[in-house]
C-alpha cells in the first residue's frame, strides 16, 4: 500500500467522517482516477514533438499516454480535423496513488516562489484541476530529456461527487498545499 493512501485510511477518512458528520465511510469523498494531459500543435516536425512528449509523459506517470486528435478543423488556429493536438493518460488504483504523492511531497517543493495551488480549480462536481507550466520539474526529467518546455494538467477526480468543501477538506488532509486567503 502507497504511503499517501495508507495516510488516507487511516487518518484522513476518520478525520473528514468526523468534520463532515458522516456516519458512513463509503460517503467521505476520496480519489478516483488522475487525469493528466498536454496539448501541443506545431506545423513543423509534429511528429518528432509526439513522440518527444510521450516519451516525458510516460517517464513521468509510468503509463503510455493516449493521443487526442482535433474533432473539427479552425482555420483561424490552421487546425484540422483529425490532427493530432495532444497526449493524455488516466492513472487509477496504484499508479494514481504513486503519482498523487509524488506530486504533492516532491513536485510542489521544486516549484520556483510556490505559495501554493489556486483554490479556484474546482468544477463543482468534486474536480479539482491543477495547471503546471512547466514539466521539468519532475525528478525524472532533465533538461537535454525534455526537450521543449511545455505544461501539462492533473485533474483529481473524486468519488462520490459531493460538494466543493468536501473535496477541498479532503485534498488538505492528503497534504495538497492551497494558497492562503
Amino acid at each position: 500500500m502507497n504511503r499517501l493512501q495508507q495516510k488516507y485510511q487511516e487518518k484522513a477518512a476518520p478525520q473528514i467522517m468526523a468534520e463532515l458528520g458522516v456516519k458512513n465511510k463509503m460517503a467521505v469523498p476520496r480519489p478516483e482516477k488522475l487525469a493528466v494531459s498536454t496539448s501541443f500543435y506545431e506545423k513543423e516536425r509534429q511528429d518528432e514533438a509526439i513522440k518527444q512528449a510521450g516519451e516525458w509523459m510516460s517517464l513521468i506517470t509510468g503509463q503510455k499516454p493516449a493521443v487526442t486528435r482535433a474533432k473539427k478543423s479552425i482555420a483561424a488556429f490552421n487546425l484540422r480535423e483529425g490532427a493530432v493536438i495532444g497526449l493524455r493518460v488516466t492513472l487509477r488504483g496504484t499508479r494514481m496513488w504513486d503519482f498523487l504523492d509524488k506530486l504533492i511531497s516532491v513536485v510542489f517543493p521544486q516549484v520556483k516562489d510556490f505559495r501554493g495551488v489556486s483554490r479556484s480549480g474546482f468544477d463543482g462536481r468534486g474536480n479539482y484541476t491543477i495547471g503546471l507550466v512547466e514539466q521539468i520539474i519532475f525528478p525524472e526529467l532533465s533538461y537535454d530529456s525534455a526537450g521543449k518546455i511545455r505544461g501539462l494538467q492533473v485533474t483529481i477526480c473524486c468519488k462520490p461527487n459531493r460538494n466543493e468543501k468536501a473535496v477541498r477538506l479532503m485534498l488538505e488532509k492528503l497534504g495538497v498545499p492551497f494558497k492562503k486567503e
